[in-house]
């Protein structure tokens, strides 16, 4: 249940530093997002429990 809301907020986080970007913010903010959505890509894939 976890990796579910992990994997929703890094949904949201790609979708926010696209929208920053299509905004001309500063190139370093958008990257920032991206780099979080990769951490909780990231921490979703690990607290996946091992399938059979």
């Amino acid at each position: 249940m976890l990796s579910l809301l992990l994997m929703g907020v890094a949904g949201l986080l790609i979708g926010g530093a696209f929208s920053l970007r299509g905004q001309e913010f500063p190139r370093g903010v958008w990257i920032a997002f991206l780099a979080l959505a990769g951490m909780a890509l990231l921490a979703a894939y690990l607290f996946t429990p091992p399938g059979d």
